[in-house]
């Protein structure tokens, strides 16, 4: 089974960084960051309040995920 999930792993697009938008593989050791760099920038990005919650968490969003 794990070399059925490596196969599927492969053959997906590369995902990209949400920090510099770089191109990041599935089994990265700082997924879904391209870096450690970029883990970085992300968290202080979250202390500095730069990333906000628009709206109260609702039931629905944890049922559906976030859109």
């Amino acid at each position: 089974m794990n070399e059925r999930n490596n196969t599927q792993n492969a053959k997906r697009a590369p995902t990209r960084c949400p920090v510099c938008r770089g191109a990041v593989a599935a089994g990265a050791e700082s997924f879904p960051f391209c870096s450690d760099r970029c883990r970085k920038v992300d968290l202080g990005r979250w202390l500095d309040e730069g990333y906000r919650i628009s709206r109260p968490i609702e039931q629905r969003d944890l049922e559906e995920g976030v859109d």
